[in-house]
């Protein structure tokens, strides 16, 4: 891992290296500019252990790409109040570093405000998405964005074509990064393209998911960083959230340092004028690769009278002169083995049950495959995502619709407990080795509806009425499943011939729809959280006589109802 560049010193040399790095800036945005390889390179031999070379998500958010080192001052902000330019609300002002242009400020603070109330419990700070964002593009290049939060010019790192990188082949066609051979991280916040079909969100609310956008990028990162039910108030789970999202030691201490230097004061800076990084995690001089020796040339010696050739025998001639060694050759290279990954032949189911559940709880079983060389051997540090597809509010615990796993030593990897809607029928899990193309694997779960198997009364008053008269209760029910409180279950009530004739009877009491019209027979019936169903007010036409309603609910449960309608007494 490079060493941490770029601590900025106060006086002169600040205002010189300001100055270049605005040079730079602006050379950047010329015309005909299209893209901005940051050069920047992975950290390599100083990530954490793990399988660099898996692609996709596996490198986290970013694929491990490369980021920007520079730390904070050493000096804190120390802000003082200023009205900010541009809304004219009080804002801190500080150090240059401190300043975060308006726009890129705002899609923070927005990306905030959306997760708090969408996940509350992970308390993410928006100085959080400040600091990955400074360590991922600079502020999106010192805020080059326009109106809409878009870049002017997509911001691209370095092909992940496994020299020096992450070994992630296309999984885009190009469509983010352009590339058709190889991924790129793309935009503010730096995501690779296989992780941005799944993560990205719409943040400014025109309808795409565009990762050059930061308000759609921020918000993305915002809920990456939230997934599993991650509190971030927490230290090491924010760490944890940090290191998912780009899996390096040093990467999560320099984001942690941006975090406490704007967690003491920041302020707004109009658009384009931020200050832009100047030292990446491949700053550091190559070092000089191994190579052959010059031969050391011999100090010349004083001449000596030359010494005439003795003759050999049976001829003239001098001596043959003594032939040079050969000069030595470096050894080939030895092939570079495989990755992990690179093994993996197919993937074979690992005993996963029946995934059925009803609507609103956990499935008992959990998807889980095992990833095999062509001999049928498990293979250990392989990532392998699974996907829930088709119509379905179906969720991995954490409410997300993918999860990553890396397989353990036996070639296993289970993915997290699955958790019904409230949508039934069935949807997809798929399994895929994230970095390969290969076939996947495909499971069918099912959501079954709610249920009930007992409905009550809730009350035990008579229901009469007059003929041509209305009902004066309305009828009441609560729903239980064994024994418990069986909310949301769908019911139908319909007021039948006898209870040895269930079709709908066509006199006696009735209900009436939205235009006042008679019906008999009501569908698309749900009790509320509280197993309740409070049926609509019943009417009588001219007949007399004891009238059944029945009320069936998804589960087996029926409820017969006696209603009598019978002329006032004189």
């Amino acid at each position: 891992m490079a060493a941490h560049f770029g601590r900025l010193r106060k006086g002169a040399t600040t205002t010189a290296v300001a100055a270049v790095a605005v040079a730079a800036l602006s050379a950047s945005q010329a015309p005909g500019v299209t893209t901005d390889d940051l050069g920047r390179q992975s950290a390599g031999s100083a990530q954490p252990s793990g399988d660099a070379n898996t692609g996709g998500e596996g490198g986290g958010a970013t694929g491990d790409s490369p980021y920007y080192t520079d730390l904070p001052p050493l000096k804190s902000p120390n802000p003082s109040p200023s009205a900010s330019p541009t809304t004219g609300t009080t804002v801190s002002v500080g150090d240059g570093e401190a300043g975060i242009p308006a726009t890129v400020l705002d899609a923070y603070k927005k990306a905030e405000a959306e997760l708090r109330a969408s996940k509350p419990g992970c308390n993410l700070p928006w100085q959080l998405l400040a600091a990955i964002g400074k360590v991922e593009s600079g502020q999106a290049r010192g805020g080059r964005v326009d109106a809409s939060g878009t870049t002017y010019s997509p911001i691209l790192g370095p092909k992940l074509d496994g020299n020096g990188f992450a070994l992630i082949a296309d999984t885009d066609n190009g469509a983010y990064d352009g590339d058709p051979a190889y991924d790129r991280a793309v935009g503010p916040m730096q995501f690779i393209p296989s992780t941005w079909e799944w993560a990205g969100r719409d943040g400014n609310g025109d309808g795409k998911k565009d990762p050059n956008n930061v308000y759609d990028a921020a918000l993305a990162a915002g809920h990456y960083l939230c997934r599993f039910d991650r509190d971030l108030s927490v230290q090491s789970q924010m760490n944890a959230a940090i290191l998912n999202y780009n899996n390096s030691t040093e990467y999560l201490n320099t984001v942690l340092s941006w975090l406490e230097y704007y967690g003491k004061g920041t302020h707004e800076v109009p658009d384009g004028t931020g200050t832009l990084p100047s030292h990446s995690s491949n700053s550091d001089p190559a070092s000089p690769s191994p190579s052959t020796p010059a031969t050391p040339s011999t100090p010349s010696t004083p001449s000596t009278p030359s010494t005439p050739s003795t003759p050999k025998p049976g001829g003239g001639g001098s001596t043959s002169p003594t032939p040079k060694p050969p000069t030595p050759t470096s050894p080939a290279p030895s092939p570079t083995p495989p990755t992990p990954t690179q093994t993996v032949d197919h993937l074979e189911d690992a005993n996963t049950g029946k995934l059925t559940a009803t609507a609103g709880s956990a499935f008992g079983a959990k998807v889980a495959v095992r990833a095999e060389s062509k001999a049928s051997k498990g293979v250990a540090k392989v990532r392998v995502r699974f996907t829930i597809i088709g119509d379905t509010d179906a969720t991995f615990t954490g409410g997300e619709s993918v999860a990553t796993v890396v397989t353990g030593s036996a070639g296993t990897a289970t993915a997290p407990a699955l958790v019904a809607g409230e949508k039934t029928g069935d949807f997809t899990v798929r399994a895929t080795v994230v970095g390969r193309v290969l076939g996947g694997l495909d499971y069918t779960a099912t959501v079954t509806p709610r249920q009930a198997d007992t409905l009550t009364r809730t009350g035990d008053t008579p229901l009469t009425c007059v003929p041509g008269g209305e009902f004066a209760d309305q009828v009441e029910l609560k729903a239980t499943y064994k024994g418990a409180v069986a909310g949301k279950v769908a019911a139908t009530a319909t007021l039948i011939k006898s209870a040895d004739d269930a079709t709908e009877n066509d006199k006696g009491p009735y209900f009436k729809d939205a235009d006042g019209k008679t019906i008999r027979t009501l569908t698309d019936l749900t009790t509320d959280a509280d197993g309740v169903l409070k049926l609509p007010k019943l009417y009588a036409d001219d007949a007399t006589g004891t009238f059944l309603l029945r009320v069936n609910t998804t589960g087996g449960a029926v409820l017969t109802v006696e209603l009598k309608v019978a002329a006032a007494a004189s």
